[in-house]
């Protein structure tokens, strides 16, 4: 019975944003399909409180390649690329900005998160070019199953499953499974099932 009724919330939902959906299909075919969905996204992106998580849900189920209907995506999040996958019962906090982004099952990203399209997004060898005219390339960035990404982090390379990101970090390589890293770059401090070292008593 309770899967019946969110079945139809859902749905209910998706009627109740679609003339947001047709607007972005258009926009999506005249324009670059990232820009049509970061004005979806920003469209949506105040909605408060659980309406606002439904409804963001219902609009990125049909505008992303996939996105749960059991992911919860919070007020102020925005997305850029449609090609953006949001596994079961993923978390993206408050204010969270992502690109090119596989996010797993179960995955947290706290309040503030950045994941851009990978490292490159921009070239800069020319130092006689404007940044913006040198282009760049869009590289999908892996958060793995159940990985925890904590407030303000910024992550350009994959996370391995399972692997704490602490807050405030700058992933610029590959994070192993199951890892603890912190810092900027970040780098694993251990693995999680590892004891933690003795508290030195001074």
């Amino acid at each position: 019975m309770i899967a019946l009724l969110k079945t139809v919330v859902h749905f209910a939902c998706i009627a109740a944003v679609s003339p947001l959906i047709i607007v972005y299909w258009c926009s999506s075919k005249l324009l670059d399909p990232s820009r049509a969905l970061e004005g979806a996204t920003q469209a949506l992106a105040g909605l408060p409180g659980l309406p606002g998580i439904y409804l963001r849900r219902a609009f990125l189920s049909v505008a992303l390649k996939h996105c749960s209907r059991t992911a919860q995506v919070c007020y102020g999040s925005l997305f850029s690329q449609p090609d953006a996958i949001i596994e079961d019962h993923a978390y993206i906090g408050p204010r969270c900005q992502l690109g090119l982004v596989h996010i797993g099952k179960d995955a947290l990203l706290a309040a503030g998160v950045h994941v851009p399209s990978g490292g490159k997004t921009h070239h800069f060898g020319d130092p006689n070019l404007p940044i913006r005219e040198q282009g760049g390339e869009r590289q999908l960035v892996t958060i793995g199953a159940g990985a925890w990404i904590g407030s303000a982090a910024i992550v350009l390379a994959d996370v391995g499953a399972g692997t704490i990101v602490g807050a405030g970090s700058v992933v610029t390589k590959p994070l192993p499974e199951n890892a603890i890293a912190v810092g900027s770059p970040a780098k694993v401090i251990r693995n999680r099932f590892d004891p933690p070292p003795a508290e030195t008593v001074t």
